[in-house]
């Protein structure tokens, strides 16, 4: 198993920058990918992006051109640049690990005022 701590989330004004930080400790061995998700009260948690081992990435449409995920695997850490930010982003925002799907930190609240 592994634990997931996240951290860098903040309340911003529309379109300043925040980078989020997520660190995995555990079996961290296993682990071959790794993303961000984000979650409002009364919605689904929906993916914002992933990377794998291999560097490829995947980024929700809405936020295309304006996050970036990164990981060093060598930390066993992921961060999430976010610029341009808009108040449709304010969320708490997750990280997980594949083949760890459904661990989840504590996640990190971002908060974008208009």
């Amino acid at each position: 198993q592994v634990q997931l701590v996240e951290s860098g989330g903040g309340l911003v004004q529309a379109g300043e920058s925040l980078t989020l930080s997520c660190t995995a400790t555990g079996t961290t061995f296993r682990i071959n990918g790794m993303g961000w998700y984000r979650q409002v009260p009364g919605k689904e948690r929906e993916m914002v992006a992933r990377i794998t081992d291999a560097g490829t990435t995947n980024y929700a449409h809405s936020v295309r051109g304006r996050f970036t995920i990164a990981r060093d695997s060598a930390k066993n850490t992921v961060l999430l640049q976010m610029n341009n930010l808009k108040p449709d982003d304010t969320a708490v925002y997750y990280c997980c690990a594949l083949p760890y799907w459904g661990t989840w930190g504590q996640g990190t609240q971002v908060s974008v005022s208009s």
